[in-house]
């Protein structure tokens, strides 16, 4: 069979598909003839090789063995392993796929390694509902995740760490918030107050921004300071720098990747309603609905709509939270294709907002975590409008080609201001602004996976092309004087008005950001030796323009290569012994007030150096990390005023994660982390070798379920626990806050009331009402979230 794709020497294309390819390169704005040359050369070899393996062969038993017939050259071709989609589909039912259920069962049998070579490898990366991996004994998490370029990979087999939460997970906690979710990961901290109405992490001592978050892997899609987790199926966290997999996010953050994946409607349809109160007065009310049309249920709808309203247990404090969501999906023999549409609009008043603190003395004592120090009519309003489309098609039964496109409109107001704390009393100062901030984003992604053999080596290879191009307005405009009070008994000062002024911001900043990548993974040994290699070009345009002229202030223009490896040996059955070194890349630009403002400096470059060993005991799968990363940093002289690259922070930690069902009816998910975080190369010379700001040595999460057996059947008892160790607020280490820890109880019924399956949750966060700073990191202060009610009831209809 010849090549379905095939490329000239003049780079003219010979199908509809290099049309594709090429014109989405062009629009792009890669250099044009290097672009189109590395995916055409990349296609034909993936071509050749797929053609190659289905050479006309004796007949033989699906997933056989057969060799390529010698050419007419008389060189033979390598020894090439088939593994078709259609001789698997032809081992299931021709009219209907494996249900969901069944698919789950099949993938937790522990495997065989004497029939491991007969096993379909999979190419396909997306999240589509039928090719996600399955759960771990429990289903808090998943036995898979997406890797960026390398798509979903099993986690045992992957020279990286991460972890997969589940929608189950999601729903048994109560979760509203991404900071609930990924209060399971001992890895990653909040670096914002819980009661903002603003996401925002550590990932590894390192902070990872809410405009960092991808959505289905496109950065730009989701909600730009609070994604809504209604619509998401799972939550998955790589840990440390990931460049050469998904490429550099807007911010350039470098502690780890969140990426949210989208609910699709699965084979057993759903109806699902619930309603909740959260204290002190909030209602709460959802649903879910999904279904599958057509012959093979080759069509699906998913449907999820939410709305919450009333009093937080801040003082006076109100939000207005509501999302709708509409995804659509068709899964074809060949053909898989996913919308995603959203809109999601918040009304915040008096949300909290981080501390600053000033130099020369201790840091005061956390108040008690329900006062509210800001004003009553301060506010928050954000709305955010997305689309997200992706596809991906079976050129051959080895060769995929995807491409993915999304588009979101996000517009907040804040009006209100950021406490500065001035003494050891806890007396702040707090100057009122309106921030009108609003960005435009346009991201997309084209690309290519393939898996073929080399003699006794298997290739799974990936080449991808992506494109980010955002559009930012963020304009300050102070309101009244500066407010005096303090934060054991804040005073509340008459409200003051926004009338009249401005409600969007002009342009103030452009971005466009632009790669290509490509990665083989190379198996060996029946696949227990794994090598990864690869690497992304990255370019990166940055400007900022005058709000008041509209003319370009700077223009920060650069591009780097981040190389990337990784390898993974399994010496005996269920081990995997791990390695990878990566790269991160953050765009870097002088502020505002230096003197080389217009100066361009090249994007810096964090490393990482990674080993760890993952072991699946079936039940329960344990993981244990050592890294180390180095992020370089800048920094301006207070006296020239200069803006120099001469900075660098360190963090070396181990992590160690336990998650699975130990024994039938307790399930856990958690672990602990242990980082030394170093200042390398601070602004001050005396303060090198200091502790990292807002880096605690140790991180301790863990939550457990347990199913009460005999007459109590369908109750289930859960708890989690939350440590953090103390925190240094400046590079001086003069001031600290201390170690904290807090305790989650909860309690959950399943049963059915007229046929109908009812689940009761109850859950107390913070029962013992421990009042705390949680985190001191990117120096500012943020207070922790308070004793916390949440009751629900959920239909299955």
């Amino acid at each position: 069979m010849a090549p379905l794709v095939t490329c000239t020497a003049e780079h003219k294309a010979a199908s509809p598909t290099e049309d594709v390819l090429g014109g989405m390169l062009k629009d792009l704005n890669f250099p044009a003839a290097g672009a189109l040359s590395f995916v055409c050369a990349s296609v034909l070899l993936l071509s050749h090789a797929a053609a190659a393996q289905e050479a006309p062969a004796p007949a033989s038993a699906p997933g056989a063995s057969t060799e390529a017939p010698a050419s007419a050259t008389g060189r033979s071709l390598p020894a090439i392993v088939v593994e078709t989609s259609r001789r698997r589909a032809a081992a299931t039912s021709p009219q209907r796929r494996p249900s969901q259920a069944s698919r789950s069962t099949a993938s937790r049998r522990a495997p065989n390694p004497a029939s491991a070579a007969a096993q379909p490898r999979p190419v396909s990366a997306g999240a589509l509902q039928a090719t996600l991996p399955a759960g771990f004994p429990g289903d808090q998490v998943a036995r898979g995740a997406g890797v960026g370029l390398l798509g979903n990979r099993d986690v045992m087999s992957t020279p990286f760490s991460l972890t997969s939460f589940t929608e189950k997970l999601i729903r048994d906690q109560q979760s509203r918030t991404l900071l609930d979710v990924l209060g399971n990961d001992p890895s990653v901290r909040s670096n914002v107050p819980a009661y903002s109405g603003i996401q925002g992490f550590f990932i590894r001592g390192f902070p990872v921004f809410a405009q960092d978050i991808a959505f289905n892997g496109l950065y730009g899609v989701a909600d730009s300071f609070n994604p809504a987790l209604e619509p998401i199926e799972r939550v998955e966290v790589q840990h440390g720098p990931s460049t050469m997999l998904s490429g550099m996010p807007p911010f350039g953050t470098i502690g780890g990747t969140i990426n949210l994946i989208p609910k699709r409607a699965s084979d057993v349809p759903l109806t699902r309603f619930t309603t909740g109160f959260i204290s002190n007065a909030q209602s709460y009310n959802a649903i879910d609905v999904g279904r599958r049309y057509g012959t093979n249920g080759e069509w699906g709808i998913r449907f999820n709509g939410a709305y919450q309203s009333g009093s937080t247990p801040i003082d006076n404090q109100k939000q207005e939270y509501g999302v709708t969501s509409l995804a659509l999906d068709y899964r074809g023999e060949r053909l898989r294709v996913g919308l995603d549409l959203g809109y999601q609009k918040v009304d915040f008043n008096s949300p909290l907002r981080n501390r600053s603190v000033l130099p020369g003395f201790p840091i005061p004592q956390a108040p008690d975590l329900r006062i509210n120090q800001q004003q009553p009519w301060e506010y928050r309003d954000s709305n955010n409008k997305s689309a997200a489309i992706r596809a991906e098609y079976d050129l051959t039964d080895q060769l995929t080609v995807y491409a993915a496109y999304g588009h979101s409109e996000f517009h907040q107001v804040y009006f209100g201001g950021l406490p500065s704390i001035i003494n050891a009393r806890g007396d702040y100062r707090d100057v009122i602004q309106l921030t009108p901030f609003q960005t435009n984003s346009n991201t997309g992604e084209v690309g290519v996976r393939g898996q073929f053999d080399t003699g006794p080596v298997k290739h799974r290879v990936g080449v991808a092309a992506s494109g980010l191009w955002q559009d930012t307005g963020l304009t300050n405009i102070p309101v009244g004087g500066t407010i005096t009070s303090n934060i054991y008994n804040p005073v509340y000062a008459p409200p003051r008005s926004d009338a009249g002024l401005p409600r969007t911001s002009p342009t103030t900043a452009e971005r466009f950001n632009r790669s290509i990548a490509i990665a083989d993974t190379m198996s060996v040994l029946n696949d227990r030796v794994e090598l990864t290699i690869g690497g992304r070009w990255q370019g990166i345009d940055a400007k900022t323009l005058s709000p008041v002229t509209g003319l370009v202030t700077s223009d920060a223009r650069n591009d780097a290569f981040s190389p990337g490896a990784g390898l993974v040996i399994k010496p005996i059955e269920r081990l995997s012994l791990y390695a990878n070194y990566i790269e991160g890349l953050t765009s870097t630009a002088p502020p505002t007030n230096a003197v080389n403002l217009n100066q361009s400096f090249p994007a810096t470059v964090s490393k990482q150096v990674e080993a760890g060993a993952k072991y699946d005991f079936g039940p329960v799968g344990v993981s244990v990390a050592g890294f180390e990363i180095k992020q370089p940093s800048g920094f301006l002289d207070p006296t020239t005023r200069v803006f120099a690259l001469n900075g660098e922070q360190r963090n070396r930690g181990v992590e160690l994660n336990v998650f699975g069902q130990p024994v039938e009816g307790l399930r856990v998910v958690g672990g602990v982390s242990w980082i030394e975080g170093v200042l390398t190369k601070a602004s001050n010379p005396a303060y090198n070798g200091n502790t990292a700001v807002g880096v605690p040595t140790m991180q301790l999460n863990l939550y457990g379920e347990y199913d009460l057996p005999g007459p109590a059947r369908g109750v289930t008892m859960t708890g989690r626990v939350i440590h953090t160790a103390s925190q240094f607020y400046d590079q001086a280490n003069t001031q600290s806050i201390p170690a904290w820890t807090t305790l989650d109880l909860g309690v959950r019924y399943a049963t059915k009331i007229n046929r109908v399956p009812v689940t009761l949750r109850a859950n107390v966060q913070n029962v013992t009402g421990e009042n705390y700073w949680a985190t001191t990191g990117r120096g500012i202060l943020s207070p922790g979230a308070p004793r916390t009610y949440l009751v629900s009831a959920s239909f299955d209809f």
